[in-house]
């Protein structure tokens, strides 16, 4: 799975997930903090600028954003690599009310 399938599947009370909550983390919880930012950074976006429930692929989000904003290309393509990095887990961190995608490191 990667982050962009997460985030359209994950839901609390049959509500969209918070943008704000979520987190890229190693396999042993420690945040990622250079992916974390990406990705907050790409769903402030997101969530400025579309209406992410109906995007139905990070080419639909990439594409959206294009017409909509002012942001570079190079800027466009990391958005598009962290939407499209791969998960091996999804915790619910509930005492720091966080979601946190755990990624598999690369060898």
């Amino acid at each position: 799975m990667d982050v962009f399938n997460a985030l359209k599947l994950i839901q609390f009370d049959h509500q969209p997930l918070n943008h704000q909550q979520v987190v890229i983390t190693d396999p042993t919880g420690k945040p990622d903090a250079e992916l974390s930012d990406l990705l907050a950074d790409c769903l402030s976006k997101v969530d400025i600028f579309i209406d992410f429930s109906t995007a139905n692929s990070v080419a639909d989000v990439i594409d959206d954003l294009h017409l909509l904003t002012p942001l570079p290309y190079d800027v466009l393509e990391e958005y598009q690599k962290i939407l499209e990095q791969k998960i091996t887990n999804i915790n619910f961190a509930s005492h720091k009310q966080l979601i946190e995608l755990v990624y598999a490191p690369l060898v």
